[in-house]
This record gives structure tokens, C-alpha cells and sequence, in this order.
């Protein structure tokens, strides 16, 4: 018989070692109820490469595989960025089958569901009688819309679901495209996408004392309101489409913020002209900053901005957020249901509605606006963290085993 009390033995599997998951995965390891084990199909983050969206080499400076116990498997075609199709990992039913300490794994946690490796790892847990978690960033925003592709993709579905036990939505949106797709009975809990909120929170207060060094790197007159973008600079991203909302806000009011874009790739030359076109001499370009530098910008910042098209979530707006700054967002990317609330601490405006997002800008850069939307901020992130994860998870865990994961 099955102790209620024993630890629960968890497997993970990823398509590699992610910035954004690996504090999580080490709180999750040293929850003295869950036995975590990590499977990467690659370690090409562990190493430098080539970003495409940022168009730069890209080598990580925080720890991604401390604090846990993790196994990179044997793979093929492992000479890049992962894609559906490559890499072949293998081992994958071998290790499950191997599970902890000679006991079998309880729940396997799998993260996507759309390459070849995630379905070989599915299959491998359906073939062992291990219960199935699934976590995606999918939403309906990315339905196809051609008949035979969503036909097919309901088929899958059908089957997905014979092969899945449960569901771990990332937020609202999210949660619609798992009903959508699985059925609205379909077990969906809660585990929503998240960063490392007291980081952020510590590290962008720690940055104050050292601001006007940042300043005098970006030549900023510390007097005035500083926007900020962070991310790629690709066409989805629409850095451009904020450029043009702050020239319209310049030229319209006696505002005098800054724009502050932080990144690199694509569309930074093209970004580059346009700024020398318009005569504005206020737009400061940062080039592409590591995840540790990231919080001396929210420190300098008054509002951050993310225009993208096609954004599955946007963790880097919970980021500012835990660094307290005002936010805006369009209405394309996914966090925007449960993190951004419209006139308390930032905005939410239709994607490619430049006016709007001008008129936004000017709205939230008034005295007084940015610190009030920044501490609501706060209070909103403040319950949407690791420990909000952590219970979603161990609820998924108690539904599928049957065992007390605690709460």
C-alpha cells in the first residue's frame, strides 16, 4: 500500500536548461515533498550561441542547472537552437522506467507538446503507466484558421487527450485553449507563469544607489521620465510601432520623456534611421544587456513597455512589475488578462494602435502616475510567483498520484 505521507517522485522533462525556470526548479527541489528529477533533450544554453532575435551571442550569466538534480540525455543533431525537429534525444523510457532510488516516478511533468521530443516522452510515460502533467504556453490567439489544419489538430487533440492526465494552464488565456482543445472538463490547474519576483524586487532597489552611474552612461537628464523597451529587436516584437507613439507624443506635448531600448537584432538599424530621421535626439539605444543587468534598467525606468504581436505571455513584464514600474501592453500578448489592469498599473491597447499607445505613454508618464501604477504593481505580482506555482503543481500532483504532495 502506497504511504499518503511518502515523497513524491517527479520527472520533468524540457527541451533544455531555461533562464526563466531555473529558480523555480530549484524551489521545487528543496520542497521536502516532492522528489524532482530534470531530463533535458539539450544543453545548448548551457553554452554560447547565436540568437537569431537578438542577433547576437548570447552566453547566460546566471546559474541554470544548480539546485537540482538534473540528466542531459543522449540526443542526435544536437547543433543548434532545439526546433520540433531536432534534437533526437533518446533514453527517454529508459530513464523514466529507472525512476528514484530503484522506485518508479509517480508523475511525469512535461513542457510542450509539439516536437518530437515531447511526444516520445509522452509515449514513453503512457507505455509505463506514468500519469502525465502538461505545461504550454499555447493559446487560442495561435489557432489556425485553414479547414484541413484544424481538423487535424482537433484529431490530435483527441488523441492528446487519452495520452495526458492533466493540464497546467499558465494563465487565463491559456486555460481557454486547453478547454478549447481538451474539453472544458478536462483537469486544467492553475500554475501560473511566473519569475523570480524577490530578485527582481531586491536587485532593482539595490541598482538606485549606483542610477546616476547608468545615467551618465545614457547621458539622461535624471529629472525626466525614462520609457522603456526590452527585448528583441524583431519585427513581432514592434519596437517600431513604440517609436512612433513616443514621436507622436513629442510632438504633440511638452512632455520630454526618454526612450530607453534595450536589445538588439533585426530591426535595430532600421530603428536607428528612423530616430536620425526625426530629428529627436532623446532615444538612447542600450544594445543587448544580460538577464543580471536587466534590473538597472527597471531601476532608472518610470514605465516599460511591450508592444509585441503574437506573445504567448511576456515574462519580462513581470519582471518590471516586480521592480515596480508602470506597464503597457497590447492586447496580443497573453499576460495582459491577469497581470495587466487597465488604469491601475499600466495599460492595455489594441495591437498596431499606435494613438492609442501614444496617448497611453502620456498618461502614465504624468506626475505621481508612474510610483502609484508601480505599487500596484507590485501588489498585483506579489500573488502571482513560485509559491502560487508550486501549489498549482502540487494540487496537479495530488489529483494524478493520489498522494499527499502537501499544499
Amino acid at each position: 500500500m502506497v504511504s499518503m505521507n511518502e515523497r513524491v517522485r517527479l520527472a520533468y522533462v524540457v527541451s533544455h536548461p531555461i533562464q526563466y525556470q531555473a529558480e523555480l526548479l530549484r524551489r521545487i527541489a528543496a520542497d521536502p515533498r516532492i522528489d524532482l528529477r530534470v531530463f533535458f533533450c539539450s544543453d545548448f544554453s548551457l553554452r554560447s550561441y547565436k540568437d537569431a532575435g537578438f542577433g547576437v551571442t548570447v552566453e547566460w550569466d546566471v546559474p541554470l542547472t544548480q539546485g537540482y538534480i538534473s540528466t542531459v540525455l543522449p540526443r542526435w543533431r544536437d547543433t543548434s537552437k532545439p526546433s520540433p525537429l531536432r534534437p533526437i534525444s533518446r533514453g527517454f523510457f529508459r530513464e523514466l522506467r529507472k525512476g528514484v532510488d530503484g522506485k518508479p516516478f509517480d508523475a511525469v511533468w512535461i513542457h510542450g507538446y509539439s516536437t518530437v521530443n515531447s511526444i516520445h516522452a509522452i509515449l514513453a510515460a503512457k507505455a509505463l503507466g506514468i500519469p502525465v502533467l502538461l505545461r504550454a504556453e499555447s493559446w487560442l490567439a495561435d489557432r489556425v484558421r485553414s479547414g484541413q489544419k484544424l481538423f487535424a489538430k482537433q484529431a490530435f487533440f483527441t488523441i492528446l487527450r487519452s495520452l495526458v492526465n492533466a493540464v497546467l494552464p499558465i494563465g487565463t488565456e491559456n486555460a481557454r485553449y486547453w478547454a478549447h482543445y481538451l474539453g472544458k472538463d478536462f483537469p486544467a490547474f492553475l500554475m501560473p507563469y511566473a519569475v523570480n519576483n524577490g530578485y527582481f524586487s531586491a536587485r532593482a532597489k539595490q541598482a538606485e544607489a549606483t542610477r546616476s552611474n547608468l545615467q551618465a552612461e545614457l547621458s539622461l537628464d535624471p529629472s525626466r521620465p525614462v520609457i522603456l523597451f526590452a527585448s528583441k529587436l524583431q519585427e513581432r516584437k514592434h519596437a517600431d510601432h513604440l517609436l512612433e507613439a513616443y514621436l507622436q507624443l513629442r510632438a504633440r506635448s511638452s512632455s520630454a520623456p526618454y526612450l530607453v531600448i534595450v536589445g538588439d537584432g533585426e530591426m535595430r538599424s532600421a530603428l536607428e534611421k528612423r530616430v536620425a530621421e526625426s530629428g529627436v535626439t532623446d532615444v538612447r539605444f542600450a544594445g543587448f544587456r544580460n538577464q543580471s543587468e536587466l534590473p538597472r534598467f527597471f531601476d532608472l525606468s518610470d514605465v516599460f513597455v511591450l508592444p509585441s504581436r503574437h506573445e504567448a505571455w511576456g515574462l519580462i513584464t513581470n519582471e518590471a512589475m516586480a521592480s515596480g514600474l508602470a506597464v503597457i501592453v497590447t492586447s496580443d500578448v497573453g499576460c495582459a488578462a491577469d497581470i495587466v489592469r487597465n488604469g491601475e498599473n499600466g495599460f492595455v491597447y489594441p495591437i498596431g494602435d499606435i494613438q492609442t499607445l501614444s496617448h497611453a505613454l502620456e498618461k502614465t508618464i504624468q506626475p505621481g502616475v508612474p510610483e502609484q501604477m508601480g505599487r500596484h504593481s507590485e501588489e498585483i505580482i506579489a500573488h502571482w510567483g513560485y509559491a502560487e506555482d508550486i501549489a498549482g503543481l502540487k494540487a496537479a500532483l495530488r489529483h494524478v498520484t493520489g498522494k499527499n504532495a502537501g499544499a
